[in-house]
């Protein structure tokens, strides 16, 4: 079974508040097996538009990445996140 993956890439607006995203979204990121890839970092935009931050979040399957996205408790959180930044966010199934 293929992987599932979140890419996210972020402008965060108010890094004061944002944390409080990382705190309520981590009950979901918890229960849907999340394992954190890429989380920010250094990073060079070589070829268009981009963001400051970048995320890269590894579940076990596409459709357990998707059950996270919808839960209750990420869209909460998401609540959050989206009063404190700006971004970009797909779900994506892997290659293998």
């Amino acid at each position: 079974m293929a992987k599932g993956y979140w890419i996210a890439h972020v402008d965060v607006e108010n890094a004061e508040d944002y944390p409080n995203y990382l705190k309520a979204a981590k009950p979901a990121y918890e229960k849907y097996g999340a394992r954190f890839l890429v989380r920010g970092g250094k990073a060079e935009q070589v070829e268009g538009a981009g963001r400051a931050r970048h995320v890269v979040i590894e579940f076990d399957s596409y459709e357990l990445a998707l059950a996270c996205w919808n839960s209750l408790e990420y869209q909460e959180a998401a609540k959050i996140r989206r009063a404190n930044s700006k971004g970009d966010i797909i779900v994506v199934e892997g290659a293998g």
